[in-house]
């Protein structure tokens, strides 16, 4: 795994800031602290931190062709270079190395920008070509690797693996955007392609851009897309045996490597699939790492441990500090942007874990997505068949009646706070969904900012962002769609952002062998009831699974990664809360109703009522604040100053 970052004047042959890329590239040491490189020519910087995987002894970047006309930055891994590689020495291509970056020169000679449609793997990449005068870049389909970019006000276009690196160049804007404000508090996270900052963009998954030589502007093309495309009907038995020869061969694919590799082991469905699998293929015990919780509402690690001794793994088990909040500034700085999954800790103490043991981890994530497992997806379908029985100029007036009637009950199961369902009902079906992925919902959110910061929206809701993907989905199949509006969003901004940064921190690589795009096409076409029947998520998976996993593995209820925030806020964390967001922070940017800011933390802390996710949504954005926004001018300043 690696780091890229580079700097292109389209418009000029300028010669590039040599001390600048490498004050760009320093940024991603941590990406890859084994080696790094540069390439300069006019008009052009790229600039390479690797972290050694595959080929450590000639697979150093940048990498360039045979005469070398064409040269790449990468970041990822390739997973079926080898297959590429005879491919390609068929077509009158010679290979020096043994790694897959040098698949990506060649690939590139040989098919042009389609060269990402015979990808299978993880990446980022950045591609010069000096006869054809074009830059090109690219990000893999589910986004796993992420690469942002910007073009500056005086013409040249910056990029890198993380917005750190762009954070160094002393032109870029640093003006925050509005619009990924709203977007930040609704969903915990900016989405794709918007990033905090107004101009700075992340190249959304299965994407390319493909800057030429005095050609001043482009636009982004996409290559690929979660195609939602209906299968041939088989039988459940059929489509099991499919699902797991899939499963076994994404797997397999993702242990060629020269390092030591092992696992991420939770005690759930996807990540004990995952270690079943591998301990068929590898001769030797695998490596799995789980980390537990003192608060046993919290912990897995028993269920990880029934698993690792099963197949009789090589396990390794850290308990983190129930009261482990000191990360909130660290993943600030870690992440460029506010992002809110507090689920950030347990994965950035996990990954550093599992770097003590290993440099490369397979994980689960990814399977929810592709096999419904999230209990929203269940709580969706059942008010969509509830929405379906009156019409619709009947039903919502109605159910909204009824929502404002019910008392609140937020103390109690879903099952039994009919208020929320009332009130989802009253909505229609992609609102309903939206206010059950917001991190704080529409009404907060309109109470939260103040006139002015409303009145800088101009109109704007976070909702769009749902809209504008439903607008393109390829199924309107109640279940079809909810999945592919996470693939969209929930997947690439939290899941994905968070396992990168918190193993990129630690200078590890993390591969994901059920987000493998042929299985998540083949699961995408099948029928809906094989993933979500009779209140049960994941249903072929589980099945499929019977024979590799014990029922109290795959038939308990899913607990998910949280931590404890809010008994943090009412204990540990209660005084730095109230000094982090009644402070001068949040108050001097204007955009926030202090009246109500201090009713959120007073009505928490006083336990009338539960705010702890809007709570931490607002801590981390004040550090983000704090640790990026002031960080960044002030370094920027002392440069100027050494200037």
């Amino acid at each position: 795994m690696c780091g890229i970052a580079g700097i292109f004047e389209s418009g000029s042959r300028r010669e590039i800031d040599r001390a600048l890329l490498e004050r760009m590239n320093a940024s991603l040491l941590h990406r890859g602290p084994d080696a790094g490189g540069l390439h300069l020519e006019p008009g052009l910087g790229l600039a390479h931190r690797r972290l050694s995987i595959i080929d450590l002894s000639t697979g150093q970047q940048p990498l360039y062709n045979e005469d070398g006309s064409v040269v790449v930055v990468f970041n990822g891994e390739i997973y079926n270079f080898q297959e590429l590689v005879k491919d390609l020495a068929a077509c009158g291509h010679a290979s020096r190395t043994r790694s897959d970056t040098e698949a990506i020169v060649h690939a590139w000679e040989q098919w042009g920008e389609d060269c990402v449609t015979r990808f299978r793997g993880m990446f980022a990449f950045a591609l010069w070509d000096r006869n054809r005068e074009t830059l090109f870049l690219a990000r893999d389909r589910l986004g796993v690797k992420p690469l942002y970019y910007a073009q500056l006000p005086s013409g040249p276009w910056i990029f890198g693996s993380e917005l750190k690196a762009l954070l160094v160049h002393p032109k870029l804007q640093r003006e925050i955007d509005p619009l990924s404000v709203e977007d930040y508090f609704a969903f915990g996270y900016v989405p794709e392609p918007r990033t905090i900052f107004k101009g700075v963009f992340k190249l959304s998954p299965g994407c390319t851009l493909t800057l030429r030589r005095d050609r001043p502007t482009s636009q982004p093309v996409e290559y690929w897309d979660v195609p939602f495309k209906a299968a041939t009907v088989q039988t459940e038995e059929e489509a099991g045996n499919e699902l797991l020869a899939r499963l076994r061969e994404s797997v397999k694919l993702r242990l060629v490597s020269d390092v030591p590799l092992g696992a991420f082991l939770s005690g759930g469905v996807d990540s004990s699939a995952v270690v079943a699998m591998m301990a068929g293929l590898v001769r030797e015990p695998v490596i799995t790492c789980s980390i537990s919780f003192g608060d046993p509402a919290f912990n897995e690690s028993a269920y990880a441990e029934s698993v690792a001794e099963r197949y009789r793994t090589q396990h390794h088990v850290e308990q983190v500090d129930p009261d482990d909040f000191s990360l909130v500034d660290r993943l600030a700085r870690l992440y460029d942007e506010p992002f809110a999954d507090s689920s950030a800790i347990p994965t950035y103490r996990v990954c550093e874990l599992a770097r003590k043991n290993v440099t490369v981890a397979l994980s689960g994530d990814g399977g929810d997505e592709s096999f419904g497992g999230y209990s929203r997806y269940r709580w969706h379908v059942n008010e969509e068949r509830v929405r379906s029985l009156l019409p619709r100029r009947l039903g919502r007036p109605m159910f909204g009646l009824l929502g404002q009637l019910y008392p609140r009950a937020e103390w109690a199961p879903r099952v039994l706070r009919a208020k929320s369902t009332l009130e989802a009902l009253s909505r229609d079906s992609l609102s309903a969904y939206f206010h059950s992925v917001s991190f704080v919902h529409d009404g907060m959110r309109r109470k939260l900012f103040s006139d002015r910061f409303r009145r800088e929206l101009q109109g704007y809701d976070a909702i769009e962002v749902l809209k504008r993907h439903a607008s393109r989905a390829p199924s309107d199949h109640p279940l079809s769609l909810v999945q592919y509006l996470d693939f969209k969003t929930y997947l690439v901004g939290d899941i994905n952002t968070k396992v990168d940064r918190a193993s990129m921190a630690h200078s590890l690589e993390v591969r994901e062998p059920l987000m493998d795009h042929p299985l998540v096409e083949w699961a995408s076409g099948l029928p809906p009831e094989f993933k979500l029947h009779n209140r049960q998520g994941k249903v072929l998976l589980k099945k499929a699974l019977e024979r590799y996993l014990p029922p109290q593995i795959l038939y308990r209820p899913k607990m998910g990664f949280a931590v404890p925030l809010a008994r943090w806020f009412r204990g540990p964390l209660r005084q730095p809360l109230r000094d982090a967001l009644l402070g001068p922070v949040l108050a001097e940017t204007g955009w926030f109703n202090a009246s109500y800011l201090r009713r959120l933390v007073d009505d928490h802390q006083s336990g009338a009522r539960d705010f702890s996710t809007a709570l931490w949504t607002l801590l981390m954005f004040e550090s983000f604040l704090r640790n990026v926004v002031v960080g960044t001018r002030a370094a920027s300043m002392a440069r100027a100053v050494a200037g």
